[in-house]
């Protein structure tokens, strides 16, 4: 561990200040070579190799990151910050509720074949053994299907009149959508010898999307038309009542 320099006054000084910065760059160089030594040679990868691919020994590898388990958990997280900065553009619906849904899957779907070897990483770590309970992993999915539940409950209170649709209505179906998604597309990925085409893939998620919406939502009193045009996010107005409590312009439960 690097020696902490402090001044008379107990703060550290400007030496301290340098080597958490020069950590810093290290870090994003090794994660950056990681992703290229991945993405070319497959999720097989040593510590050396990435190592090399940055320019330095394993050994001072092994100074920035304590473990090949912590190393590997934080390459998991930069793929996924590499794959949401990609997503979340299309998670921003424009257009048609059909647009919207077909705009977010044929996304998800092209960065995962443009990225087959790192969307593999995810799943099954360097020895190309199953990984289970990645803290990233299982955190993004939980993170983009809550962030999905919210998006929803906000248009239901612009479809609605100012209604909400009941409690846990918009996160089952959040976390229903990103469930069918999620399994779907792995298996898609792991079977390259029987899978669909990538135009028949995104085709099928679209439509099962939209199935599961519209399946869903006349439970609220809604009956959504793929093609009705739909306007930015707006923002659930604070204090808002469930729909169970307004039933505002006629619309609620059936």
């Amino acid at each position: 561990m690097a020696e902490r320099h402090m001044r008379n006054d107990g703060r550290p000084d400007g030496r301290d200040t340098r080597w958490t910065g020069h950590r810093a760059e290290r870090r994003e160089r090794i994660l950056t070579a990681a992703l290229t030594v991945i993405s070319r040679e497959g999720t097989s990868v040593s510590v050396a190799a990435i190592g090399a691919e940055a320019g330095m020994p394993r050994s001072v590898v092994y100074r920035i990151f304590p473990g090949r388990e912590d190393l590997d958990e934080r390459i998991r997280a930069r793929i996924l910050d590499d794959l949401m900065a990609a997503l979340s553009p299309a998670l921003d619906p424009k257009g048609t509720i059909r647009g919207a849904i077909e705009l977010a899957a044929s996304t998800y779907v092209g960065w995962v074949a443009e990225h087959p070897r790192l969307h593999q990483f995810l799943g099954t770590g360097p020895q190309g053994l199953p990984v289970t309970g990645s803290p990233a992993v299982t955190g993004t999915r939980t993170a983009v299907a809550r962030d999905l539940a919210r998006l929803l409950d906000s248009y239901a209170v612009q479809l609605l009149d100012g209604g909400r649709a009941p409690a846990g209505f918009s996160l089952n179906l959040a976390f229903g959508m990103v469930g069918l998604v999620d399994g779907v597309v792995n298996h898609w990925a792991a079977h390259p010898g029987t899978r669909s085409s990538l135009d028949d893939l995104t085709h099928f998620l679209s439509d099962a999307l939209w199935g599961i919406l519209s399946a869903a939502t006349p439970r609220l009193g809604l009956r959504l038309d793929p093609d009705q045009p739909i306007g930015p996010n707006p923002e659930v107005p604070p204090g808002t009542p469930p729909l169970s409590e307004s039933r505002a312009g006629g619309a609620g439960r059936r």
